[in-house]
């Protein structure tokens, strides 16, 4: 007898001292998206502390958790959710743990039903009626401004392109670019002093040179390529230059050529005058041009 008696005290004093987990589900049945609750308490703490997993991170992938609200006193713990499921189907709440000091405490497992209570035909109606609202120039500017930012950006680009395409590179390969960038080669052929020296087959070499490139580029003949008697052929045919720079380039051009093969040794005078006759050529040049122009134009 004295032993029953002991047993019962004993295990009246383990439960009064023990926690104790309980959990609630309030719907086991739940329509789609409709909230429900569940709540979880630990009773008998004794001013323990309670770890869980952390706030709208307790329940699984498919529950919505809304609201997750933790309330702690000395000898109780309690913890509501409230949540949704929006997929229709069977799905389960597992165990829960809490752990209580070193202890593990375990809520039992739920079993929701979800199901879709819309049928088909069933009206929906919108819980506010839409409201209309005027927008000013300052809303359309900005709901659409990058738009319009992008879209003069582009235009810009294509104006820019359209000029490059039509003055940009005309500007490069102008008559006059051309005509100082062959006077500042005369100018350091100058500088070479071939001519003081007598130095005539280098200084014809590269004057007849120059005079090509010259040619090739401002009047678009292949001069750099042609013999000398098929250019002063094509050049006499082709009409752009004028007679006194045609007789100017046909009469150095001949000399160069029987300087390169020593036919003859021009003095220092000959030399003097084709490069000035050479210079004025060039200088001319831009006439021979603008008389081609006007002569399409017409």
């Amino acid at each position: 007898m004295k032993k029953i008696l002991f047993i019962l005290c004993s295990l009246i004093c383990v439960s009064s001292f023990s926690q104790i987990l309980s959990s609630h589900l309030e719907k086991q049945t739940i329509a789609l998206g409709e909230p429900n609750h569940l709540i979880i308490k630990v009773n008998n703490l004794n001013n323990q502390q309670v770890t869980s997993a952390a706030k709208n991170e307790l329940l699984p992938f498919h529950f919505e958790e809304i609201k997750d609200s933790i309330g702690t006193q000395p000898n109780v713990y309690e913890r509501k959710i409230e949540f949704a499921v929006y997929e229709e189907g069977k799905f389960t709440i597992p165990e829960l743990e809490f752990k209580v000091g070193d202890r593990v405490l375990k809520t039992i497992p739920y079993e929701i039903d979800v199901i879709n209570t819309a049928q088909k035909g069933d009206q929906i109606n919108d819980i506010m009626k839409n409201k209309e609202i005027k927008l000013g120039t300052k809303d359309y500017w900005e709901l659409y401004k990058w738009y319009i930012l992008a879209g003069l950006s582009l235009i810009a680009l294509i104006v820019a392109i359209i000029m490059y395409l039509k003055w940009g590179r005309k500007s490069k390969s102008s008559p006059a670019v051309a005509t100082n960038h062959t006077l500042k080669e005369l100018d350091s052929l100058k500088k070479k002093k071939y001519i003081e020296e007598g130095n005539y087959r280098s200084f014809y070499v590269e004057l007849i040179d120059i005079s090509r490139k010259f040619i090739t580029k401002q009047y678009h003949l292949p001069a750099d390529v042609l013999l000398t008697d098929d250019l002063v052929h094509l050049l006499k045919e082709n009409n752009t230059i004028s007679l006194d720079n045609e007789k100017v380039v046909e009469e150095v051009f001949l000399r160069g050529d029987l300087v390169k093969f020593a036919k003859t040794f021009p003095d220092q005078k000959t030399m003097e005058n084709d490069f000035a006759d050479i210079r004025e050529f060039v200088k001319r040049s831009s006439k021979d041009l603008e008389f081609e122009n006007l002569r399409k134009d017409v």
